[in-house]
């Protein structure tokens, strides 16, 4: 995957206790790098670093350097409520090897995007990391409007942003000439006709669970096999659509789907609740859960 950036955004696999769960974390670590994943995002939305406890953060980042050993790209989430709580983060992971932080919109207050432009500075300036913008509205509730991405561009310490909004709100950004600013989009439903387009640099959360469609579809568009591109991405959005209309929470389901793969650990913590054993019966039966492990052996691994 070499003139293709794929990013993983992993998941946090926790013990029952909710304290990391270390073979779970290598177990998802070594299966992303084995399809060809050339990238990963630690503590994202994805990892739900915002219900984790400080010491199981920062095991989580110290344990995924280790595991990782330079194979991949390596960015930390480290996005929080406030500028002493972020720069906090900032402090706890940048001693690390990492290759970036990544700084999502403040939640839980309204900021204006002049609140947004003094924050994402002066964090730019403290930070000894490359530092990523992190759009996320859906729940942040704050959009990062594209002026205001232009004007924190221009700082020295800002390398990017990674986008999770509709890709229409990014794309005047892509089109900015020069290579200085990295825009990575996060739309798993385009990645079809994105590749196609030429965009270079993805991220999501769903790669955890399918790596080696992931690994597919950078073949295709290194092929020019288009109908190879479609076929993954027409079952890629099958398994999003089920996430997003199953009974069960989403990242329940997740756990579900990666103990399925092999994977130990829990990466649903409390309050989310767990499947019941109806939901996990269900869950098994749906066509596209069967194409994920046609040819494999189910695993039963758990907590």
């Amino acid at each position: 995957m070499n003139s293709l950036k794929m990013i993983t955004a992993l998941g946090t696999p926790l013990t029952a206790d909710e304290e990391l769960h270390l073979p779970g974390l290598e177990a998802q670590i070594h299966d992303q790098l084995a399809h060809g994943i050339n990238g990963f995002l630690v503590a994202g939305t994805m990892g739900l670093m915002q219900l984790l406890t400080d010491e199981t953060y920062r095991q989580l980042v110290e344990q995924s350097v280790r595991l990782n050993a330079g194979k991949a790209e390596l960015l930390v989430g480290v996005g929080d409520t406030s500028f002493v709580r972020t720069c906090d983060r900032i402090r706890m992971v940048e001693d690390f090897a990492i290759d970036g932080v990544v700084v999502i919109s403040p939640y839980f207050v309204k900021f204006s995007q002049e609140d947004l432009i003094d924050y994402f500075h002066a964090l730019a300036d403290v930070s000894s990391k490359p530092l990523y913008l992190y759009d996320l509205p859906q729940t942040t509730g704050t959009k990062l409007e594209v002026e205001t991405v232009m004007k924190l561009a221009e700082h020295g310490n800002i390398h990017g942003i990674k986008c999770s909004d509709h890709f229409v709100t990014i794309r005047p950004v892509i089109d900015v000439p020069g290579d200085e600013f990295r825009v990575i989009v996060a739309q798993p439903n385009l990645m079809d006709v994105l590749l196609r387009s030429g965009v270079r640099e993805h991220l999501d959360g769903i790669y955890v669970l399918v790596p080696e469609w992931i690994e597919k579809m950078v073949a295709a568009t290194e092929s020019e096999n288009w109908e190879e591109l479609t076929l993954v991405q027409q079952d890629l959005s099958e398994l999003l659509r089920l996430l997003q209309s199953f009974s069960a929470p989403l990242f329940a389901t997740v756990t579900a789907l990666l103990n399925m793969r092999g994977i130990p650990g829990n990466f649903a913590p409390r309050p989310i609740r767990s499947l019941t054993s109806v939901e996990h019966a269900q869950l098994v039966e749906f066509p596209i859960v069967q194409k994920i492990f046609a040819g494999k052996t189910i695993s039963s691994a758990e907590v």
